[in-house]
């Protein structure tokens, strides 16, 4: 299934492309997801669905395959499957981003494969579903960016005072003297080291954030709607036939 989407984002094209692939700092801008763990360019969570009477969490990983900064575009891939075994997804998306002066038109391509109770919606619900998701999270990631534009900036530094204690006595030869703040780089003035990748131990900022479920009757709206009165009408034009 083909699903065509697009949104804006209210930045210049280069500081566009950063901020969306930055996942964990607009993971929280996803309806419906949380991101457990990132590791690089792959990272874990869960999205939870509900299709009238019946939920699913979809627990899975993703990967961000392909990137390439000088026509930004960037290719994702995302396989997940329900925690109690009711169906699988994946998504093969593919985002062009194309700037307009102080703002950038991000352009989804997505290739999706669903299985289970959600499938049985058909193609058209699920391109309204999706419009309405993809709307939803670029009004919170331009709220995300405008609260950030206006947050004050951290004031200069005051010294601490002079403790009122008498120093503590040199400590032997070979004896570290690295305090717990100081193995976290918070004293030392230098962030820890990471390896190679500093996001790989990043907390995620939606983790422990409660799951909000994805209602996809609620959200699908006329599209639902017209597929049950449709449903309806062939039925009843069966029931005549038969007379």
């Amino acid at each position: 299934m083909r699903i065509d989407n697009s949104f804006t984002v209210p930045l210049p094209v280069d500081d566009a492309w950063k901020t969306l692939l930055d996942v964990g700092q607009i993971a929280e801008c996803m309806p419906g997801a949380v991101l457990d763990s990132i590791d690089g360019d792959v990272f874990t969570g869960r999205v939870k669905v509900k299709v009238g009477p019946v939920s699913l969490t979809y627990k899975g990983q993703a990967e961000i395959t392909g990137k390439d900064a000088a026509s930004h575009v960037a290719v994702l891939v995302a396989r997940g499957r329900d925690a109690r075994g009711n169906g699988t997804a994946g998504a093969n998306v593919t985002m062009q981003l194309a700037g307009d002066g102080d703002r950038t038109r991000v352009q989804l391509l997505t290739e999706l494969d669903v299985t289970g109770r959600p499938a049985q919606m058909g193609r058209g619900v699920m391109t309204e579903v999706s419009n309405r998701l993809i709307g939803q999270f670029a009004e919170a990631l331009a709220a995300k960016l405008a609260a950030e534009r206006v947050a004050p900036g951290p004031g200069p530094a005051t010294p601490p005072p002079a403790p009122a204690t008498a120093p503590s006595a040199p400590s032997a030869p070979g004896t570290p003297l690295t305090s717990a703040r100081t193995a976290t780089g918070q004293s030392s003035g230098r962030a820890p080291a990471d390896g190679l990748n500093g996001a790989r131990h990043a907390a995620p900022r939606s983790q422990g954030r409660p799951v909000q479920e994805i209602n996809i009757l609620s959200l699908a709206g006329r599209s639902a709607l017209s597929r049950l009165w449709q449903a309806l009408v062939r039925l009843c034009g069966r029931l005549v036939g038969r007379r």
